[in-house]
This record gives C-alpha cells, structure tokens and sequence, in this order.
C-alpha cells in the first residue's frame, strides 16, 4: 500500500467518524442526554483539529 491509498484510507474513516458522530449527536440531543453530548462534541472537536 502506497503513501497515497494510506491517506486516502485515512480520510475515508476520518470522514465515516465524523458521520457516525453526528448521528450520535442528533440523537443524544433528541433524547436530552446533555453529558453523552459533551463527550461527543469533544470528540468531533478532536477528529475536527
């Protein structure tokens, strides 16, 4: 596997991560959750950096 398909295969899953978390935010603040939504934002923060 070259350089290329290493960042490739990098930003896919950076990309699948954050959409897998914005679900998770959608619901946790459908449902009220307020600290599962702190904890999720610090994490979106963390891949968004």
């Amino acid at each position: 596997m070259n350089n290329n398909n290493i960042s490739d295969v990098t930003q896919i899953h950076r990309a699948n991560k954050l959409r897998t978390l914005d679900h998770r935010l959608e619901v946790a603040r459908s449902r009220g959750e307020i600290r599962l939504i702190e904890l999720l934002e610090a994490e979106k923060r963390y891949y968004n950096s």
